[in-house]
């Protein structure tokens, strides 16, 4: 009679995820945010690979978890298999529906920028199927299965070589027609509501001082969470919102807002496209070609 014995069993893949990203991002809390579980949950799947292993992987503490030497010593392989496990994902589904691209973009990108260079990007490329998730944060294109994003980034650092930077982030002040028509001198600005946007809470400040007037008390009028609501209560007159060249241009082109000043500034950002390291190939190439080029809105 043969002799079959039980094959030795590794540990679940989900467990292997957990332990992952609890050691990447030095966190139960984070891994289970990315993972969409709960801390709990995360606790468990640690549990199970240590007890699997016969070693612990973190020392537990009030503060949180921090990897011990065993966790810190097999890290960069589990890292690197989960980078090589997505990366294939994402290589089968483009192999699979090569004409749906997955793009992320911040919700003012996405709303102002992105969404009027749609219409011409099916017309170039009619078998292209384009989904649109606006993110407040830009997404690890090596794990997250999205082929394309564009944010803006602080700074000249920490893009990736899929990246494409489209835009310096010139900023200067904008309002409807009859509200800018009041206001003459800079001094005039502070009898206006000056806008906010809590994304960019320093733009105010950043433009005044390359007007030079650093010093200069505003009227602060409401804050808003999105730039477009900001944008859309503008155009409405209720006062002057620092105004993002890349956002607001078709704004400006129709008449629906006008410059407060000349003076622009730069607030030191970048409109960037970033690009799966899956993704130069087919349909995803002439999808990022085209808004590369900063393809016209229709």
């Amino acid at each position: 009679m043969a002799v079959a014995p039980p094959r030795p069993k590794g540990p679940p893949l989900n467990a292997l995820r957990a332990f992952e990203a609890a050691a990447r991002l030095g966190s139960f809390s984070l891994a289970a945010l990315e993972l969409n579980v709960s801390p709990g949950a995360v606790a468990q799947h640690v549990k199970a690979i240590e007890l699997w292993a016969g070693a612990s992987l973190f020392e537990r503490h009030t503060q949180g978890v921090r990897l011990n030497q065993i966790g810190e010593r097999v890290l960069p392989d589990f890292e690197a298999a989960f980078d090589l496990l997505a990366d294939a994902s994402r290589k089968l589904r483009l192999a699979a529906a090569p004409s749906e691209i997955r793009i992320a973009a911040l919700p003012s990108v996405a709303q102002l920028w992105l969404s009027p260079r749609l219409p011409k990007i099916r017309r170039v490329i009619p078998e292209v199927s384009i989904s649109v998730t606006a993110l407040e944060q830009a997404p690890n294109l090596i794990r997250d299965q999205y082929d394309l994003s564009l944010f803006f980034h602080e700074g000249e650092g920490g893009l990736d070589d899929g990246s494409i930077v489209l835009a310096e982030d010139e900023i200067y002040p904008v309002a409807a027609p009859d509200v800018a028509a009041e206001i003459a001198s800079l001094e005039d600005l502070a009898a206006v509501p000056c806008l906010e946007d809590v994304t960019w809470s320093s733009d105010w400040a950043i433009w005044l001082k390359a007007a030079g007037a650093g010093k200069l008390q505003l009227q602060r009028g409401p804050a808003f969470s999105l730039f477009a609501l900001a944008l859309e209560e503008t155009r409405n007159g209720a006062g002057v919102l620092i105004g993002h060249d890349q956002l607001i241009r078709p704004d400006l082109e129709q008449g629906r807002l006008v410059r407060v000043f000349d003076k622009s500034a730069y607030s030191g950002r970048r409109l960037v496209l970033s690009v799966a390291q899956a993704g130069h190939a087919g349909v995803l190439q002439r999808v990022t070609d085209l808004l590369s080029q900063q393809t016209g809105p229709a």
